[in-house]
């Protein structure tokens, strides 16, 4: 079970560490949009969500109702759901209802890139392990830009916002090579 959690451990690093360098803009646009450090931190905590926060974010700033705020989330993240659907079939017996609910919170585009990749049987250690630092390196990320808000010019916190995007691309480019399968759906995804 440790080899598992720290196989986890070592397939998210380079995903926490590419959500640190995104959630740092995140922290950067919340507090120049009036949320505290502490509000920002909280809402990457419990919303592990870089699209869906970003518009969440605009919705909040613009005092949008809490309808807008909550249909945005909805279009944004419905993803979410078909992605832990798709990765519940590979699931064992071991993944109870909460396994499966806590797996399924921290399931973004990277995290199921990742576990739908691997080879080797998912296990609930490896996927907490796999959660770990992107959870941590999302979180603190925002913390950090919310800190550091006012030391960094506007060159620097546009060039963050790429991040994600490089990051999600060097992550589906390698199974794409070797599956046709992975292929067919990038496909259909750049068409629609």
């Amino acid at each position: 079970m440790k080899g598992e959690y720290k196989a986890g451990l070592a397939d998210g690093l380079a995903i926490g560490i590419g959500y640190f360098s995104v959630s740092f803009t995140f922290g950067i646009l919340a507090v120049k949009g009036g949320l505290s450090a502490l509000t920002a931190g909280l809402i990457s905590l419990t919303n592990l969500t870089s699209a869906g926060q970003f518009a969440g974010l605009t919705v909040i700033l613009a005092h949008g109702s809490l309808v807008e705020l909550a249909l945005t989330q909805l279009v944004i993240n419905l993803r979410y759901a078909l992605m832990s659907l798709s990765l519940s079939q590979r699931l064992g017996p071991e993944f109870t209802t909460r396994r499966r609910m806590t797996i399924a919170f921290a399931n973004t585009d990277e995290i199921f890139a990742v576990a739908m990749g691997r080879k080797a049987p998912l296990t609930p250690a490896y996927m907490y392990g796999l959660a770990t630092l992107p959870i941590l390196g999302w979180t603190l990320g925002t913390v950090s830009g919310a800190v550091a808000s006012g030391l960094l010019n506007a060159a620097v916190r546009s060039a963050l916002g790429v991040a994600l995007y490089s990051m999600f691309v060097a992550i589906v480019v390698p199974p794409m090579r070797q599956l046709k399968s992975v292929r067919i759906v990038v496909a259909a995804a750049v068409i629609v």
